[in-house]
């Protein structure tokens, strides 16, 4: 994660003040009433051995002003030595001598001492901590510098320390640091959570352990961590962390927010520029035009920020605006960035022509034979964008051709590029094609996982499902890689093999090692049970998957959708389709249910007005060939006595139905369909065109 705290070694040094040394010698804090010669012979001992020890503690504190000056060093060292042979039982003096070595760079006598410290009291934590100390000293793991041996010394010696002293928060802290270092995960949550039980505010440790958790992928335990301590009294550093693991759970609203927090602190463009991508991503589009605006005025040249202001009132369908930002971009420089979002605009204005011939005209204009990196990458982009314009303008050949001349830039992208187009194909229902395409890839890229992965899909969206599974359980170490395990349960549930594809995703969930695997088997197993028509089991899933992510907006949507497609709870329907469009407002299949929860609730204009959104869909222009949307945008013409509209929209879902994979036909729905279109002709007195 950007900008955490890493695992850096602190290894603070101890400094015994004289009011220590007094504390660790009470045989002279009370005189007794009646000396005898012997007592009076002890206390004038420790008195002298208390002045050296003074003297010494003097000269180290001058040898450490004056960077280590010898003469200061050699008299600290003389006093210390002293003071020990005036009171050769006081632990403090050895110590302080031992960490003064060390400081000093004299380590193998730091190291000796410390033995011979632990030699004659075995219980001496200290002693432990300064050879600790001396071996963590050697480690450098921010620059990748690691002694095997002296990191488990290190640790060796803080545990110690730590046994002798359960409540020695610096050894636990510090072991916890290393155990990290040593990637024993398990031993440094247990340090940490030690230091938590000794306090529970400190915020090193709470931390240490939420980039734990976080790195497990479990956000929300992180998240639960830090919020009780990330207040407006709480290290930046802290609130900082907070916020990417906000964005890390994709709790973007509340990412934004904290970011906020950090700008009086920070004074950075970094900083400001983090809320701003917040803003975008958590969907609040105004506050975002607005926090942009001010990043435009802080670095007016700046033409990238120009180019992301401009994105927010194209998504606003403000073009107007949209094309002023773009123009002051333009002014500061035209690059390819610059006009590739002009190109970009114009599609979403409806001119896909003009920005289709935009992008062509700058491929050609940049076309070279040798590219350097940062050129490739670019031209890879531009690549990318023309061929998303031309699928979704229906062009699949001059599409397919863009995306090869992806893989020809970058040849270790070719099978990912060959899965777009055989998806491509697939989804304007060339399965000829898009089955041909996907054998030449499984024979060109033999024993690749993600072309095998996407020719079993192909299989099985012909309805070929035994090949399909037969495929993927064929692949390396199938039942131990959770990614075909779920490739195997979607099959079975494709073939509405329900009770296999159950035992599939319980499988699967075993293998799960993030709390967001383990999530989405439980929205997959929730889905399934909604096409077994096992309402209140289906329920229950989304529920849970809700009570770990309150914001999964896809949940939400199912939930929603489910009820409104049943046509019960439908104010609870709505409020939950409302809240899944409040997080992704483009989503066409989220305006699509919106649509479909006001048709149940009788608010036609509404519905017909989302509905149209869904159909109209920017971000989702795929949603064009989705009968179901075309189903309910006719359900609600009809009931409007829009009969003739009704007509036209039931015959596209009737084209697109008879056209579906045959793993997608569904006979029963088609007669249906084409039932109601008939009634909307009667109505309408249209005929059926030829």
């Amino acid at each position: 994660m950007i900008g955490r705290a890493q695992n850096t070694l602190v290894i603070p040094s101890v400094m015994i003040g004289l009011a220590c040394f007094a504390a660790a010698t009470p045989a002279s804090a009370q005189a007794p009433a009646s000396p005898s010669a012997t007592a009076v012979g002890a206390s004038a001992s420790k008195a002298d051995a208390y002045y050296n020890y003074a003297m010494a503690h003097l000269y180290a504190e001058q040898a450490a002003k004056f960077g280590g000056r010898v003469e200061y060093v050699n008299k600290a060292t003389d006093f210390y030595k002293k003071a020990m042979a005036l009171d050769p039982n006081s632990g403090v003096i050895a110590v302080e001598l031992a960490e003064f070595y060390m400081r000093a760079g004299q380590a193998e006598k730091a190291v000796d001492l410390a033995n011979q410290i632990i030699a004659k009291n075995p219980n001496d934590s200290n002693a432990e901590k300064i050879l600790a100390r001396m071996y963590a000293a050697q480690l450098e793991p921010e620059q990748g510098k690691i002694d095997p041996q002296a990191l488990n010394n290190a640790i060796r010696h803080y545990q110690r320390a730590a046994d002798i002293n359960p409540k020695d928060a610096e050894s636990l802290s510090s072991l916890a640091h290393l155990y990290r270092v040593a990637k024993n995960d398990a031993a440094a949550e247990k340090a940490y959570k030690a230091v938590i039980a000794l306090d529970s505010s400190d915020e090193e440790s709470l931390t240490g352990l939420a980039e734990l958790y976080a790195g497990r992928g479990d956000f929300a335990s992180a998240i639960r961590l830090l919020e009780p301590v990330a207040g407006e009294e709480a290290d930046p550093n802290t609130v900082q962390i907070l916020a990417e693991l906000y964005e890390d759970s994709r709790d973007f609203g509340k990412a934004a927010d904290t970011w906020k927090r950090l700008i009086p602190y920070a004074q950075n463009i970094q900083i400001r520029r983090k809320y701003c991508e917040a803003l975008v991503k958590a969907n609040r589009t105004d506050e975002a035009i607005n926090a942009w605006q001010e990043l435009v005025d802080a670095e007016p040249k700046n033409v990238d920020n120009l180019i992301e202001l401009s994105d927010l009132w194209g998504q606003k369908r403000n073009y107007a605006k949209a094309h002023e930002a773009l123009n002051k971009a333009k002014a500061i420089e035209n690059t390819i960035s610059v006009r590739m979002s002009e190109a970009e605009l114009m599609v979403a204005e409806g001119k896909t022509a003009e920005g289709t011939a935009a992008v062509e005209a700058m491929l050609r204009e940049t076309k070279k034979t040798v590219y350097a990196d940062a050129e490739r990458v670019e031209r890879i982009n531009m690549l990318r964008s023309l061929a998303s314009m031309q699928r979704n303008a229906d062009k699949t050949a001059e599409a397919t051709a863009t995306f090869r001349q992806i893989a020809d830039l970058n040849p270790q992208a070719a099978p990912v590029v060959e899965v777009e187009i055989i998806e491509m194909l697939a989804e304007a229902k060339d399965f000829k094609g898009a089955r041909a395409a996907s054998d030449a890839a499984l024979k060109k890229f033999a024993g690749d996982k993600v072309i095998a992965m996407e020719h079993a899909s192909m299989l099985s969206t012909l309805g070929e499902f035994d090949k399909a599974i037969a495929e993927l359980k064929a692949m390396p170490d199938a039942d131990q890689d959770q990614q075909v395990v779920i490739a195997i349960a979607q099959v079975q549930e494709k073939a509405k093999r329900y009770k296999d594809a159950r035992a599939t995703l319980d499988a699967a969930e075993k293998l799960a090692k993030t709390a967001q695997q383990t999530q989405a088997i439980v929205f997959m197993r929730g889905a399934m049970f909604e096409h077994e028509k096992l309402y209140a089991e289906a329920e229950k899933e989304f529920r849970t998957v809700l009570k770990t992510d309150p914001d999964n907006a896809g949940a939400m949507n199912y939930l929603g959708y489910m009820l409104a497609d049943r046509n019960v709870r439908l104010e609870e329907a709505q409020q939950l389709i409302a809240r899944a469009v409040d997080l992704e407002p483009e989503s066409g299949a989220y305006l699509d249910s919106l649509g479909w929860v006001h048709y149940r609730l009788n608010r036609l204009d509404q519905a017909e007005l989302e509905l149209r959104q869904a159909l109209d869909s920017k971000e989702d222009p795929r949603i064009k060939k989705d009968p179901t949307v075309h189903d309910h945008l006719a359900e609600v013409y009809f009931k409007e006595g829009k009969f003739k509209e009704a007509a036209a929209e039931w015959e596209l879902a009737v084209s697109e139905m008879k056209t579906a994979s045959p793993a997608d036909s569904d006979a029963v729905e088609l007669k249906r369909i084409t039932a109601r279109l008939e009634e909307a002709r009667t109505k309408s007195g249209t005929k059926a065109q030829k």
